[in-house]
Protein backbone atom coordinates (compact mmCIF):
# COMPACT_ATOMS: atom_id res chain seq x y z
CA UNK A 1 0.00 0.00 0.00
CA UNK A 2 0.95 3.73 -0.54
CA UNK A 3 3.02 5.32 2.49
CA UNK A 4 0.50 7.89 2.31
CA UNK A 5 -3.03 5.36 3.25
CA UNK A 6 -3.37 4.04 6.01
CA UNK A 7 -5.62 0.80 4.95
CA UNK A 8 -7.41 -2.26 6.78
CA UNK A 9 -7.73 -5.35 4.04
CA UNK A 10 -9.94 -8.53 4.89
CA UNK A 11 -9.10 -11.39 2.92
CA UNK A 12 -11.86 -13.75 2.76
CA UNK A 13 -9.56 -17.30 0.99
CA UNK A 14 -12.57 -19.44 0.56
CA UNK A 15 -14.28 -16.78 -2.00
CA UNK A 16 -11.22 -15.40 -3.55
CA UNK A 17 -12.18 -11.68 -3.23
CA UNK A 18 -10.55 -9.18 -1.12
CA UNK A 19 -12.38 -6.51 1.01
CA UNK A 20 -10.86 -3.19 1.64
CA UNK A 21 -11.54 0.48 3.18
CA UNK A 22 -9.49 3.45 2.86
CA UNK A 23 -9.07 6.27 4.90
CA UNK A 24 -6.81 9.27 3.44
CA UNK A 25 -3.89 10.69 6.15
CA UNK A 26 -1.88 13.31 4.13
CA UNK A 27 -1.14 16.09 1.86
CA UNK A 28 -1.79 15.40 -1.72
CA UNK A 29 0.27 13.35 -4.06
CA UNK A 30 -0.94 11.68 -7.48
CA UNK A 31 -2.97 9.15 -5.75
CA UNK A 32 -5.50 12.15 -4.20
CA UNK A 33 -8.84 12.24 -4.85
CA UNK A 34 -9.32 14.99 -7.58
CA UNK A 35 -12.86 15.61 -5.61
CA UNK A 36 -14.31 15.65 -2.46
CA UNK A 37 -16.55 12.58 -1.43
CA UNK A 38 -19.71 12.32 -2.53
CA UNK A 39 -20.66 9.20 -2.59
CA UNK A 40 -22.57 7.25 -0.14
CA UNK A 41 -24.54 4.34 -2.11
CA UNK A 42 -24.26 1.11 -1.35
CA UNK A 43 -25.49 -0.57 -4.75
CA UNK A 44 -23.86 -3.75 -5.79
CA UNK A 45 -21.08 -3.76 -8.03
CA UNK A 46 -22.36 -4.61 -11.28
CA UNK A 47 -25.55 -2.04 -11.39
CA UNK A 48 -22.35 0.22 -10.59
CA UNK A 49 -21.24 0.11 -14.16
CA UNK A 50 -24.27 -0.63 -16.52
CA UNK A 51 -21.84 -0.74 -19.40
CA UNK A 52 -20.11 -3.36 -17.90
CA UNK A 53 -23.55 -5.09 -16.31
CA UNK A 54 -24.17 -5.70 -19.82
CA UNK A 55 -21.00 -6.78 -21.15
CA UNK A 56 -21.12 -9.72 -17.93
CA UNK A 57 -24.79 -10.63 -18.94
CA UNK A 58 -23.63 -11.01 -22.52
CA UNK A 59 -20.49 -13.30 -21.37
CA UNK A 60 -22.30 -15.72 -19.40
CA UNK A 61 -21.77 -18.91 -20.62
CA UNK A 62 -18.40 -17.77 -23.21
CA UNK A 63 -15.79 -20.00 -23.15
CA UNK A 64 -12.27 -18.01 -22.71
CA UNK A 65 -11.74 -18.22 -26.23
CA UNK A 66 -15.10 -16.68 -27.14
CA UNK A 67 -14.24 -13.99 -24.27
CA UNK A 68 -11.17 -12.89 -25.78
CA UNK A 69 -13.00 -12.58 -29.76
CA UNK A 70 -15.51 -10.63 -27.76
CA UNK A 71 -13.23 -8.33 -26.48
CA UNK A 72 -11.74 -8.16 -29.85
CA UNK A 73 -14.76 -6.96 -31.39
CA UNK A 74 -15.68 -4.12 -28.68
CA UNK A 75 -12.41 -2.56 -29.04
CA UNK A 76 -12.59 -2.69 -32.88
CA UNK A 77 -16.15 -1.28 -32.60
CA UNK A 78 -14.83 1.75 -29.61
CA UNK A 79 -11.66 2.66 -32.09
CA UNK A 80 -13.04 2.82 -35.12
CA UNK A 81 -14.75 5.92 -34.83
CA UNK A 82 -11.72 7.48 -32.70
CA UNK A 83 -9.22 6.26 -35.48
CA UNK A 84 -11.61 8.08 -37.67
CA UNK A 85 -11.54 11.10 -36.04
CA UNK A 86 -7.87 11.42 -35.73
CA UNK A 87 -7.85 10.61 -39.34
CA UNK A 88 -9.71 13.42 -39.88
CA UNK A 89 -8.26 15.61 -37.48
CA UNK A 90 -4.86 15.18 -38.77
CA UNK A 91 -6.48 15.96 -42.58
CA UNK A 92 -6.33 19.79 -40.96
CA UNK A 93 -2.96 19.47 -41.12
CA UNK A 94 -2.18 16.93 -44.25
CA UNK A 95 -4.64 18.67 -46.35
CA UNK A 96 -2.87 22.38 -46.12
CA UNK A 97 1.04 20.55 -46.72
CA UNK A 98 -0.69 18.78 -49.98
CA UNK A 99 -2.00 22.33 -51.43
CA UNK A 100 0.84 24.99 -50.21
CA UNK A 101 3.21 22.08 -51.16
CA UNK A 102 2.71 22.24 -55.12
CA UNK A 103 3.48 25.65 -54.75
CA UNK A 104 7.16 24.40 -54.71
CA UNK A 105 9.33 22.35 -53.08
CA UNK A 106 10.32 25.07 -49.92
CA UNK A 107 6.95 25.98 -49.39
CA UNK A 108 6.22 21.77 -48.87
CA UNK A 109 9.37 22.03 -46.45
CA UNK A 110 8.24 25.04 -44.65
CA UNK A 111 4.42 23.90 -44.35
CA UNK A 112 5.27 20.60 -43.09
CA UNK A 113 8.20 21.34 -41.19
CA UNK A 114 6.02 24.18 -39.26
CA UNK A 115 3.01 21.92 -38.88
CA UNK A 116 5.06 19.40 -37.62
CA UNK A 117 7.13 21.83 -34.65
CA UNK A 118 3.21 22.83 -34.05
CA UNK A 119 2.51 19.10 -33.72
CA UNK A 120 5.76 18.61 -31.19
CA UNK A 121 5.21 21.84 -29.00
CA UNK A 122 1.01 22.99 -28.99
CA UNK A 123 -0.73 20.02 -30.29
CA UNK A 124 1.24 17.66 -28.21
CA UNK A 125 -0.58 19.83 -25.01
CA UNK A 126 -3.67 18.32 -26.77
CA UNK A 127 -3.04 14.73 -27.58
CA UNK A 128 -0.49 14.17 -24.39
CA UNK A 129 -1.85 16.54 -21.43
CA UNK A 130 -5.27 15.43 -22.06
CA UNK A 131 -4.60 12.03 -21.12
CA UNK A 132 -4.96 13.10 -17.77
CA UNK A 133 -8.53 12.82 -18.96
CA UNK A 134 -7.99 9.23 -20.14
CA UNK A 135 -7.22 8.13 -16.65
CA UNK A 136 -9.25 10.07 -14.69
CA UNK A 137 -12.84 10.57 -16.62
CA UNK A 138 -13.07 6.97 -17.85
CA UNK A 139 -12.34 5.43 -14.36
CA UNK A 140 -14.42 8.16 -12.91
CA UNK A 141 -17.79 7.93 -14.85
CA UNK A 142 -17.63 4.32 -13.97
CA UNK A 143 -16.85 4.08 -9.96
CA UNK A 144 -17.88 7.36 -8.85
CA UNK A 145 -21.52 8.45 -7.78
CA UNK A 146 -21.51 11.64 -8.51
CA UNK A 147 -21.91 12.19 -12.20
CA UNK A 148 -20.97 15.92 -12.50
CA UNK A 149 -17.88 14.78 -11.29
CA UNK A 150 -16.68 14.65 -15.17
CA UNK A 151 -17.82 17.87 -16.17
CA UNK A 152 -15.37 19.45 -12.93
CA UNK A 153 -12.40 17.75 -14.63
CA UNK A 154 -13.03 19.10 -18.00
CA UNK A 155 -12.78 22.61 -16.52
CA UNK A 156 -9.97 21.63 -14.66
CA UNK A 157 -8.72 20.47 -17.62
CA UNK A 158 -9.36 23.62 -19.59
CA UNK A 159 -7.82 25.54 -16.88
CA UNK A 160 -4.21 23.60 -16.49
CA UNK A 161 -4.25 22.98 -20.28
CA UNK A 162 -4.36 26.41 -21.39
CA UNK A 163 -1.74 27.82 -18.93
CA UNK A 164 0.27 25.72 -20.61
CA UNK A 165 -0.13 26.58 -24.09
CA UNK A 166 0.76 30.01 -23.12
CA UNK A 167 4.88 29.55 -23.23
CA UNK A 168 4.32 27.09 -26.74
CA UNK A 169 2.94 30.84 -28.13
CA UNK A 170 6.03 32.49 -26.82
CA UNK A 171 8.45 29.98 -28.72
CA UNK A 172 6.23 29.91 -31.77
CA UNK A 173 6.56 33.78 -32.06
CA UNK A 174 10.13 33.75 -31.39
CA UNK A 175 11.02 30.57 -33.60
CA UNK A 176 12.69 32.29 -36.50
CA UNK A 177 15.72 32.73 -33.82
CA UNK A 178 15.67 29.37 -32.61
CA UNK A 179 15.30 27.30 -35.69
CA UNK A 180 18.38 29.47 -36.99
CA UNK A 181 20.53 28.53 -33.66
CA UNK A 182 19.42 25.26 -34.69
CA UNK A 183 21.22 25.65 -37.68
CA UNK A 184 18.62 25.40 -40.20
CA UNK A 185 18.14 27.50 -43.79
CA UNK A 186 18.17 30.85 -42.75
CA UNK A 187 14.57 31.20 -45.32
CA UNK A 188 12.97 28.15 -44.06
CA UNK A 189 13.42 29.56 -40.44
CA UNK A 190 11.72 32.94 -41.32
CA UNK A 191 9.00 31.12 -43.28
CA UNK A 192 8.41 28.92 -40.49
CA UNK A 193 8.34 31.68 -37.86
CA UNK A 194 5.57 33.65 -40.14
CA UNK A 195 3.21 30.23 -40.18
CA UNK A 196 3.60 29.89 -36.86
CA UNK A 197 3.14 32.83 -35.79
CA UNK A 198 -0.23 32.84 -37.46
CA UNK A 199 -1.11 29.81 -36.47
CA UNK A 200 -1.16 30.94 -32.70
CA UNK A 201 -5.04 31.85 -32.34
CA UNK A 202 -6.00 28.63 -33.66
CA UNK A 203 -4.05 26.42 -30.89
CA UNK A 204 -6.42 26.70 -28.19
CA UNK A 205 -8.80 25.68 -30.22
CA UNK A 206 -7.22 22.45 -30.92
CA UNK A 207 -6.79 21.99 -27.07
CA UNK A 208 -10.16 22.53 -25.96
CA UNK A 209 -11.25 20.46 -29.07
CA UNK A 210 -9.39 17.58 -27.72
CA UNK A 211 -10.33 18.03 -24.13
CA UNK A 212 -14.09 17.72 -24.91
CA UNK A 213 -13.87 15.04 -27.20
CA UNK A 214 -11.65 13.29 -24.24
CA UNK A 215 -14.99 14.09 -22.27
CA UNK A 216 -17.48 12.96 -24.18
CA UNK A 217 -15.42 9.24 -24.99
CA UNK A 218 -15.54 8.53 -21.41
CA UNK A 219 -18.66 8.64 -21.73
CA UNK A 220 -18.39 6.10 -24.07
CA UNK A 221 -19.62 8.53 -26.84
CA UNK A 222 -16.83 7.95 -29.36
CA UNK A 223 -18.94 9.39 -32.83
CA UNK A 224 -19.04 12.77 -31.70
CA UNK A 225 -15.75 14.05 -32.63
CA UNK A 226 -16.02 11.99 -35.94
CA UNK A 227 -19.36 13.73 -36.72
CA UNK A 228 -17.54 17.09 -35.85
CA UNK A 229 -14.81 16.26 -38.20
CA UNK A 230 -16.78 15.14 -40.86
CA UNK A 231 -17.96 19.18 -41.39
CA UNK A 232 -14.86 21.35 -40.67
CA UNK A 233 -12.54 18.81 -42.33
CA UNK A 234 -13.75 19.84 -45.61
CA UNK A 235 -14.62 23.30 -44.63
CA UNK A 236 -10.49 23.66 -43.73
CA UNK A 237 -9.56 21.76 -47.30
CA UNK A 238 -11.91 24.62 -49.29
CA UNK A 239 -10.87 27.70 -47.26
CA UNK A 240 -6.86 26.39 -47.19
CA UNK A 241 -7.50 26.24 -51.00
CA UNK A 242 -9.91 29.90 -51.01
CA UNK A 243 -7.07 31.39 -49.11
CA UNK A 244 -3.79 30.27 -50.52
CA UNK A 245 -5.32 30.10 -54.14
CA UNK A 246 -8.17 32.56 -54.94
CA UNK A 247 -7.08 35.26 -52.24
CA UNK A 248 -4.09 35.09 -53.24
CA UNK A 249 -2.27 34.77 -49.66
CA UNK A 250 0.24 32.19 -50.70
CA UNK A 251 2.09 30.30 -47.51
CA UNK A 252 0.01 32.23 -45.03
CA UNK A 253 -3.83 31.15 -46.38
CA UNK A 254 -3.31 27.97 -44.56
CA UNK A 255 -2.59 28.78 -40.71
CA UNK A 256 -5.38 31.44 -41.42
CA UNK A 257 -8.10 28.36 -42.57
CA UNK A 258 -6.02 26.18 -39.60
CA UNK A 259 -7.57 28.70 -36.87
CA UNK A 260 -11.01 28.45 -38.38
CA UNK A 261 -11.30 25.32 -38.72
CA UNK A 262 -10.23 24.52 -35.11
CA UNK A 263 -11.84 26.76 -33.16
CA UNK A 264 -15.15 25.54 -35.16
CA UNK A 265 -14.32 22.11 -34.28
CA UNK A 266 -14.28 23.01 -30.90
CA UNK A 267 -17.69 25.35 -30.85
CA UNK A 268 -19.88 22.44 -32.77
CA UNK A 269 -18.10 19.75 -30.24
CA UNK A 270 -19.67 21.99 -27.35
CA UNK A 271 -22.84 21.81 -29.27
CA UNK A 272 -23.20 18.43 -29.97
CA UNK A 273 -22.75 18.06 -26.30
CA UNK A 274 -25.27 20.89 -25.26
CA UNK A 275 -28.17 19.78 -27.11
CA UNK A 276 -27.43 15.86 -28.35
CA UNK A 277 -25.55 14.18 -26.05
CA UNK A 278 -23.25 14.43 -23.08
CA UNK A 279 -24.77 17.13 -21.18
CA UNK A 280 -25.80 14.79 -18.35
CA UNK A 281 -22.55 15.03 -16.85
CA UNK A 282 -21.34 18.60 -17.38
CA UNK A 283 -23.40 20.55 -13.95
CA UNK A 284 -22.23 24.23 -14.52
CA UNK A 285 -18.90 25.71 -13.79
CA UNK A 286 -17.63 25.26 -10.06
CA UNK A 287 -15.10 26.45 -7.67
CA UNK A 288 -13.84 22.84 -7.45
CA UNK A 289 -12.16 22.62 -11.09
CA UNK A 290 -9.75 25.15 -9.13
CA UNK A 291 -8.33 22.48 -6.45
CA UNK A 292 -5.72 20.02 -6.88
CA UNK A 293 -4.98 21.26 -9.87
CA UNK A 294 -0.97 20.27 -9.62
CA UNK A 295 -2.48 16.31 -9.41
CA UNK A 296 -4.24 16.88 -12.78
CA UNK A 297 -1.74 18.87 -14.34
CA UNK A 298 1.10 16.30 -12.82
CA UNK A 299 -0.32 13.47 -15.03
CA UNK A 300 -1.24 16.05 -18.20
CA UNK A 301 2.87 16.71 -17.86
CA UNK A 302 3.52 12.66 -18.02
CA UNK A 303 1.47 12.58 -20.53
CA UNK A 304 3.18 15.37 -22.63
CA UNK A 305 6.07 13.08 -21.83
CA UNK A 306 4.79 10.09 -22.53
CA UNK A 307 3.57 10.51 -26.27
CA UNK A 308 5.78 13.89 -26.65
CA UNK A 309 9.19 11.86 -26.49
CA UNK A 310 8.44 9.89 -29.50
CA UNK A 311 7.62 12.96 -31.40
CA UNK A 312 10.28 15.24 -30.25
CA UNK A 313 12.88 12.46 -31.70
CA UNK A 314 10.89 13.02 -35.07
CA UNK A 315 11.51 16.85 -34.81
CA UNK A 316 15.22 15.86 -34.59
CA UNK A 317 15.23 13.43 -37.12
CA UNK A 318 13.42 16.63 -39.26
CA UNK A 319 16.01 18.95 -38.03
CA UNK A 320 19.04 16.67 -39.05
CA UNK A 321 17.16 15.86 -42.30
CA UNK A 322 17.18 19.74 -42.64
CA UNK A 323 21.02 19.84 -42.47
CA UNK A 324 21.14 16.92 -45.05
CA UNK A 325 19.89 19.37 -47.90
CA UNK A 326 16.45 20.69 -49.17
CA UNK A 327 16.17 17.24 -50.94
CA UNK A 328 16.36 15.32 -48.01
CA UNK A 329 13.96 17.46 -46.04
CA UNK A 330 11.31 17.81 -48.44
CA UNK A 331 11.02 13.68 -48.55
CA UNK A 332 10.98 13.50 -44.88
CA UNK A 333 8.57 15.87 -45.11
CA UNK A 334 6.17 13.95 -47.33
CA UNK A 335 6.86 10.91 -45.29
CA UNK A 336 6.34 12.91 -41.58
CA UNK A 337 2.90 13.78 -43.13
CA UNK A 338 2.21 10.27 -44.12
CA UNK A 339 3.27 8.84 -40.98
CA UNK A 340 1.53 11.17 -39.06
CA UNK A 341 -1.32 10.28 -41.08
CA UNK A 342 -0.57 6.60 -40.55
CA UNK A 343 0.07 7.55 -36.74
CA UNK A 344 -4.07 7.68 -36.29
CA UNK A 345 -4.59 4.34 -36.55
CA UNK A 346 -2.32 3.21 -33.15
CA UNK A 347 -2.93 6.27 -31.46
CA UNK A 348 -6.78 5.88 -32.15
CA UNK A 349 -6.97 2.72 -30.53
CA UNK A 350 -4.42 3.09 -27.81
CA UNK A 351 -7.37 5.83 -26.82
CA UNK A 352 -10.18 3.44 -27.16
CA UNK A 353 -8.16 1.37 -24.87
CA UNK A 354 -7.07 3.57 -22.50
CA UNK A 355 -10.59 4.54 -22.15
CA UNK A 356 -11.93 0.96 -21.89
CA UNK A 357 -8.92 -0.01 -19.57
CA UNK A 358 -9.86 2.90 -17.31
CA UNK A 359 -13.79 2.33 -17.35
CA UNK A 360 -13.01 -1.88 -16.26
CA UNK A 361 -10.90 -0.63 -13.67
CA UNK A 362 -13.49 1.90 -12.29
CA UNK A 363 -15.94 -0.88 -12.91
CA UNK A 364 -13.63 -3.33 -10.90
CA UNK A 365 -13.21 -5.52 -13.41
CA UNK A 366 -9.21 -6.56 -12.96
CA UNK A 367 -9.63 -9.93 -15.50
CA UNK A 368 -11.71 -7.49 -17.93
CA UNK A 369 -9.03 -4.90 -17.78
CA UNK A 370 -5.96 -7.27 -18.46
CA UNK A 371 -7.49 -8.98 -21.22
CA UNK A 372 -8.54 -5.89 -23.08
CA UNK A 373 -4.89 -4.92 -22.99
CA UNK A 374 -3.92 -7.75 -24.61
CA UNK A 375 -6.50 -7.76 -27.08
CA UNK A 376 -5.19 -4.45 -27.80
CA UNK A 377 -1.79 -5.28 -28.55
CA UNK A 378 -2.88 -7.93 -30.81
CA UNK A 379 -5.20 -6.05 -32.51
CA UNK A 380 -2.64 -3.19 -33.06
CA UNK A 381 -0.16 -5.91 -34.62
CA UNK A 382 -2.83 -6.72 -37.15
CA UNK A 383 -3.43 -3.46 -38.01
CA UNK A 384 -0.18 -2.42 -38.46
CA UNK A 385 0.75 -5.33 -41.27
CA UNK A 386 -2.19 -3.81 -42.97
CA UNK A 387 -0.50 -0.52 -43.08
CA UNK A 388 2.63 -2.38 -44.35
CA UNK A 389 1.42 -3.69 -47.26
CA UNK A 390 -0.36 -0.70 -48.20
CA UNK A 391 2.94 1.71 -47.97
CA UNK A 392 4.81 -0.87 -49.74
CA UNK A 393 2.65 -0.86 -52.86
CA UNK A 394 2.96 2.41 -53.15
CA UNK A 395 6.21 3.20 -52.56
CA UNK A 396 7.02 4.19 -55.83
CA UNK A 397 3.96 6.98 -56.24
CA UNK A 398 3.37 8.04 -52.64
CA UNK A 399 5.37 11.38 -52.85
CA UNK A 400 3.31 12.98 -56.32
CA UNK A 401 0.54 13.35 -53.82
CA UNK A 402 2.82 16.03 -52.46
CA UNK A 403 5.40 17.07 -54.96
CA UNK A 404 6.21 16.29 -58.30
CA UNK A 405 10.18 16.47 -57.84
CA UNK A 406 12.01 12.89 -59.07
CA UNK A 407 14.29 13.54 -56.68
CA UNK A 408 12.03 14.06 -54.01
CA UNK A 409 9.78 11.09 -55.03
CA UNK A 410 12.72 8.46 -55.32
CA UNK A 411 13.88 9.31 -51.84
CA UNK A 412 10.90 8.44 -50.57
CA UNK A 413 10.48 5.70 -52.28
CA UNK A 414 13.57 4.58 -51.47
CA UNK A 415 12.76 4.99 -47.52
CA UNK A 416 8.99 3.94 -47.25
CA UNK A 417 10.23 0.11 -46.61
CA UNK A 418 11.51 1.10 -43.36
CA UNK A 419 8.63 3.53 -42.83
CA UNK A 420 6.21 0.61 -43.72
CA UNK A 421 8.38 -1.70 -41.46
CA UNK A 422 7.94 1.13 -38.71
CA UNK A 423 4.11 1.02 -38.82
CA UNK A 424 3.71 -2.39 -36.94
CA UNK A 425 6.21 -1.31 -34.17
CA UNK A 426 3.51 2.21 -34.06
CA UNK A 427 1.47 -0.08 -33.49
CA UNK A 428 2.47 -1.98 -30.61
CA UNK A 429 3.73 1.12 -29.17
CA UNK A 430 0.48 2.69 -29.52
CA UNK A 431 -1.52 0.11 -28.08
CA UNK A 432 0.29 -0.70 -24.86
CA UNK A 433 0.82 2.79 -24.03
CA UNK A 434 -3.10 3.72 -23.93
CA UNK A 435 -3.26 0.52 -21.37
CA UNK A 436 -0.35 2.30 -19.62
CA UNK A 437 -2.42 5.88 -19.56
CA UNK A 438 -5.50 3.90 -18.64
CA UNK A 439 -3.61 2.65 -15.89
CA UNK A 440 -2.31 6.13 -14.45
CA UNK A 441 1.62 4.84 -15.66
CA UNK A 442 1.86 7.48 -18.02
CA UNK A 443 5.68 8.16 -16.23
CA UNK A 444 6.67 4.30 -17.61
CA UNK A 445 6.06 4.50 -21.31
CA UNK A 446 7.86 8.11 -21.12
CA UNK A 447 11.02 6.37 -19.25
CA UNK A 448 10.64 3.79 -21.92
CA UNK A 449 10.55 6.33 -24.62
CA UNK A 450 13.54 8.63 -23.15
CA UNK A 451 15.94 5.29 -23.09
CA UNK A 452 15.08 3.94 -26.51
CA UNK A 453 15.12 7.06 -28.44
CA UNK A 454 17.27 9.58 -26.79
CA UNK A 455 20.16 6.92 -25.52
CA UNK A 456 19.97 4.47 -28.57
CA UNK A 457 18.29 5.61 -31.92
CA UNK A 458 18.86 9.06 -32.12
CA UNK A 459 22.95 8.70 -32.04
CA UNK A 460 22.69 5.78 -34.10
CA UNK A 461 20.60 7.50 -36.63
CA UNK A 462 22.52 10.81 -36.73
CA UNK A 463 25.61 8.82 -36.49
CA UNK A 464 24.42 6.46 -39.92
CA UNK A 465 22.81 9.60 -41.67
CA UNK A 466 26.37 11.46 -41.44
CA UNK A 467 28.91 8.67 -42.66
CA UNK A 468 26.74 7.62 -46.05
CA UNK A 469 23.07 6.55 -45.27
CA UNK A 470 21.68 9.89 -45.41
CA UNK A 471 18.22 10.03 -44.36
CA UNK A 472 18.14 6.02 -44.40
CA UNK A 473 20.25 6.09 -41.30
CA UNK A 474 17.81 8.31 -39.63
CA UNK A 475 14.88 6.17 -40.27
CA UNK A 476 16.66 2.58 -39.51
CA UNK A 477 17.46 4.36 -35.74
CA UNK A 478 13.66 5.26 -35.61
CA UNK A 479 13.23 1.80 -36.57
CA UNK A 480 15.13 -0.30 -34.04
CA UNK A 481 13.95 2.69 -31.02
CA UNK A 482 10.15 1.98 -31.82
CA UNK A 483 10.47 -1.85 -31.90
CA UNK A 484 12.44 -2.07 -28.61
CA UNK A 485 9.79 0.75 -26.85
CA UNK A 486 6.62 -1.98 -28.13
CA UNK A 487 8.00 -5.24 -27.14
CA UNK A 488 9.26 -3.11 -23.46
CA UNK A 489 5.96 -1.98 -23.09
CA UNK A 490 3.83 -5.20 -23.93
CA UNK A 491 6.02 -7.14 -21.59
CA UNK A 492 5.52 -4.32 -18.88
CA UNK A 493 1.45 -4.57 -19.42
CA UNK A 494 1.57 -8.67 -19.08
CA UNK A 495 3.46 -8.71 -15.42
CA UNK A 496 0.87 -5.66 -14.16
CA UNK A 497 -0.96 -6.67 -11.40
CA UNK A 498 -4.29 -5.91 -12.14
CA UNK A 499 -5.61 -6.09 -8.59
CA UNK A 500 -3.20 -3.37 -7.56
CA UNK A 501 -4.30 -1.21 -10.51
CA UNK A 502 -7.77 -1.50 -9.51
CA UNK A 503 -6.85 0.13 -5.82
CA UNK A 504 -5.53 3.03 -7.45
CA UNK A 505 -7.76 4.03 -9.83
CA UNK A 506 -10.34 4.57 -6.68
CA UNK A 507 -7.08 6.66 -4.61
CA UNK A 508 -7.27 9.01 -7.91
CA UNK A 509 -10.95 9.63 -8.18
CA UNK A 510 -14.75 10.34 -6.58
CA UNK A 511 -15.00 7.10 -6.43
CA UNK A 512 -12.85 6.91 -3.52
CA UNK A 513 -15.86 7.27 -1.16
CA UNK A 514 -17.13 3.87 -2.11
CA UNK A 515 -14.02 2.10 -0.89
CA UNK A 516 -14.05 4.75 1.93
CA UNK A 517 -16.94 3.20 3.63
CA UNK A 518 -16.08 0.04 4.70
CA UNK A 519 -19.24 -1.50 2.25
CA UNK A 520 -17.82 -5.05 0.82
CA UNK A 521 -16.09 -4.02 -1.75
CA UNK A 522 -15.06 -6.37 -4.27
CA UNK A 523 -12.44 -6.57 -6.81
CA UNK A 524 -14.03 -8.63 -10.11
CA UNK A 525 -13.70 -10.48 -12.58
CA UNK A 526 -15.92 -12.26 -14.98
CA UNK A 527 -14.36 -15.07 -15.97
Amino acid sequence: MSEYVSSNVNRNVTSNEITFSYSNTSTPNEYTRLLPETREDNLPIEEDFPWNHEVDKNAEGLSHSQRILREFWELFKASFPVILAYALQMSLQTIPVIIVGHLSSMHLAVSAFSLMFALVTGWMIALGGTTALDTLASSTFTGSGNKHDLGILLQRAFLVLGLFYIPVAVIWACSNTIFQALGQDPELSYWSSKFLTALIPGGLGYIYFEAMKKYLQAQGIMQAGTYVLLITSPLNAGLCYLFCYTLDMGLLGAPLAANISYWTSFILLVLYSKFITGSECWGGWSRLALSNLWTFARLAILGILHIGTEWWAFEIVALVAGRLGTIPLAAQSVIMTADGTMNTIPFGLGVATSSRVGNLLGSRNAKGGARAAHSSAILSVAFGAVVLAILMGTRNHFAKIFNNDLQVVELTAEIMPLVALFQIADGLNGSCGGSLRGMGRQHVGAAINIVSYYCFALPLGVYLAFHGWGLKGLWVGQCVALYCAGILEWVLVTFTHWDNEVRKAFKRMDGHGSLESGVGTKIVGDD
